[in-house]
């Protein structure tokens, strides 16, 4: 299993080398990670919302955009090395910042949330309806509320980054979805296909 992981690594750093991913970035991210009250690190682009998932697609894909939640915890080091590695490239940065709408819900929250089929739930039963099993995760949606309600959890996502990937790989997986590589092959394939 671990050799696997590591053969898996290697592809996905041999792509990003392929699509020119990695190498010395000359300036810095243009926002910080700040600590929030609740102790999750925050991005001043995240998203202010009043935590309905459908308006937020809705409102993302108006804007050009595609709709993203990123669960986090308090204490949880890999969110602390997203956020203060990953999301402090300026190339990754910006690419998430100008393409997406991020939405950072807690893995243990109690803000009430309305999911697609209307539901109103607390973060951590949403998160347990979705199947969040790990921090971060990031949940990737369609560009559209159809037939939403209709389905369930994992069901309603396009895509799926279940923890953190190396920098490479973490913004090759927002290229992915922005580019809708999951209509053609899944992600390890897809970037296979990149170099």
């Amino acid at each position: 299993m671990k050799r696997e992981a590591l053969l898996l690594s290697r592809r996905y750093a041999i792509a990003a080398i392929g699509l020119g991913l990695l190498g010395p970035r000359a300036t810095p991210a243009a926002a910080k990670a700040k600590l929030g009250e609740d102790g999750l690190y925050q991005m001043d682009w995240y998203l202010e919302s009043f935590f309905d998932l459908s308006e937020e697609l809705t409102a993302a894909t108006a804007k050009g955009k595609r709709f993203a939640i990123i669960w986090g915890l308090k204490g949880c080091p890999a969110c602390k090395r997203m956020h203060e590695v990953h999301l402090m490239d300026p190339g990754t940065e910006a690419y998430i910042r100008d393409n997406f709408e991020v939405l950072h819900l807690n893995h243990i929250g109690a803000r009430t949330v309305t999911d697609f089929d209307g539901r109103k739930l607390g973060e951590k039963a949403l998160g347990e309806a979705y199947g969040i099993r790990f921090t971060p995760t990031i949940q990737f949606f369609p560009e559209q509320t159809t037939g939403l309600a209709a389905l369930s959890g994992q069901a309603r996502e396009v895509a799926r980054m279940p923890g953190l990937l190396d920098p490479a790989a973490f913004l090759a997986m927002f290229r992915y979805v922005r580019e809708k590589g999951y209509e053609t092959a899944p992600f390890p394939d897809w970037l296979k296909r990149q170099v």
